[in-house]
């Protein structure tokens, strides 16, 4: 009869067995053919280890740790790999070089690369005509795929350029103050792209220019804002002679500037005196005057004439009357005019007024003009032609035209004489020359 095993021996053969299994599979492992395929990096280092020692690199179970040189880096996967049971590594190894981004083609510009954008390429800027660089002239791409510094811009900074008109020197035509003066406008010119944006004048177009210097400029601008600017001068010159006076008592009337190349100048004396040289001179080119210089000398009066009508005749269109008549010097109506009338002497002399004296009963009467006496027979003449009593007072105001106006048989006041003369034609027109040439009584 056999005996049985015990129980726990079997158990213990069964353990023993597989331990032997195990080892013996891990020694025909590691002692037979490479389990993976050798790794092999470009552009890399590969450190493995293994359960069976560094000699095993590529048994099942072996890691590996792959390193890419300088300037590259792992393309996918992870830097470590096993060698897993279907002899295959656990993931995909390879080295590529590092790449930086493409830098963008700045408008207006380029640049120029020693190796692409791969690593330590070093990139050059540049611009075209016109422009400037604004940023790094060269960038490199760095380790980290990143360029050394910004991507650059080429901008217009240059100003564009704009040449004026040479200096406009013009002199006056004869009788004008002003000379037209035109030019063309000038163009700029620009050092980038040749576009303008706009032309702005300052000062005063191409015209008629006043005498004087006269500065204008002209600012043009490109497309990015610069500016450039020129300055030119318009200079009109007048021809004028030497400066001219009206008269001593007398009135001067110019047309144009009064003394510029081509003005003529009138002149005129006041009442009671009469025109001596040129009536009338004009400003030659030669800045000199024409005629004779003007005097207004006193009028001449001849009290010798034979008629009274020959007498008034001396003060036609020059001089107004007021003619007194009194029986006797002492009479009381005479006196007091002629007391009145030698305080306002200013006042009749800018009206223009002369005052004829008839006094005394024929034969013993006698005239007198100032302080020339108008013979008796001319004195009777006077009274007899102009209507006048002898034995009373009478006053009489005779126009320039020889007109008889006003008639009175009492003394009136200065002020009521010339309010009344300021009342007759051509008053007006004489005020308007006395108010210019400042001619007044203080």
């Amino acid at each position: 009869m056999l005996k049985s095993v015990p129980r726990v021996n079997m158990d213990t053969w069964l353990v023993v067995s597989l331990f032997v299994f195990v080892q013996l599979f891990f020694s025909l492992a590691y002692e037979g053919t490479p389990w993976c395929a050798p790794i092999k990096v470009k552009h890399g280092d590969v450190s493995c280890r293994s359960p069976g020692g560094q000699y095993y690199k590529n048994v099942m179970g072996s890691r590996c740790k792959i390193r890419c040189k300088r300037g590259y880096e792992m393309q996918q996967g992870h830097p470590e790999v096993v060698c897993m049971a279907s002899k295959h590594w656990s993931g995909n190894y390879a080295c590529r070089e590092i790449r930086c981004p493409k830098l963008q083609m700045p408008a207006n510009g380029g640049y120029k690369c020693s190796d692409g954008s791969y690593f330590n390429s070093r990139c050059e800027f540049f611009c075209s005509l016109g422009y400037t660089l604004k940023g790094s002239k060269t960038v490199t791409c760095q380790y980290h795929k990143t360029w050394t510094s910004g991507e650059s811009a080429c901008v217009d900074v240059d100003a564009p350029v704009i040449k004026c008109p040479n200096l406009k020197d013009k002199t006056a035509e004869p009788g004008k103050l002003t000379a037209r003066v035109t030019w063309d406008t000038p163009e700029g010119k620009d050092t980038a792209d040749g576009i303008l944006t706009d032309v702005i004048l300052k000062g005063k177009p191409p015209g008629h220019f006043p005498e004087g210097l006269h500065k204008m400029s002209y600012t043009v601008y490109d497309r990015a804002g610069n500016k450039g600017s020129c300055r030119f001068s318009v200079r009109v010159r007048v021809r004028r002679c030497s400066p001219i006076t009206p008269p001593e008592n007398g009135y001067m009337k110019c047309d144009s500037d009064g003394d510029n190349y081509g003005a003529t100048c009138d002149f005129k004396c006041t009442g009671g005196y009469e025109l001596q040289g040129s009536a009338a001179r004009v400003c030659q080119y030669g800045l000199t005057w024409s005629g004779t210089e003007t005097n207004c000398a006193a009028m001449n009066i001849n009290v010798g004439v034979r008629t009274a009508s020959g007498l008034l005749d001396q003060f036609y269109e020059k001089r107004r009357l007021l003619i007194i008549s009194a029986p006797t010097a002492a009479n009381h109506y005479y006196r007091f005019q002629m007391t009145n009338l030698q305080h306002a002497q200013c006042g009749l002399d800018l009206r223009h007024v002369t005052v004829i004296e008839l006094v005394g009963i024929y034969p013993a009467q006698i005239g007198r003009i100032s302080h020339r006496l108008i013979p008796p027979g001319l004195a009777l003449q006077l009274r007899l032609l102009l209507q006048i009593s002898h034995n009373n007072f009478n006053m009489v105001m005779i126009d320039k035209q020889g007109m008889d106006r006003e008639r009175y048989t009492y003394p009136i006041t200065s002020a009521q004489i010339f309010t009344t003369i300021d009342t007759w034609q051509g008053r007006m027109d004489e005020m308007v020359l006395q108010q210019e040439a400042g001619h007044t009584c203080q």
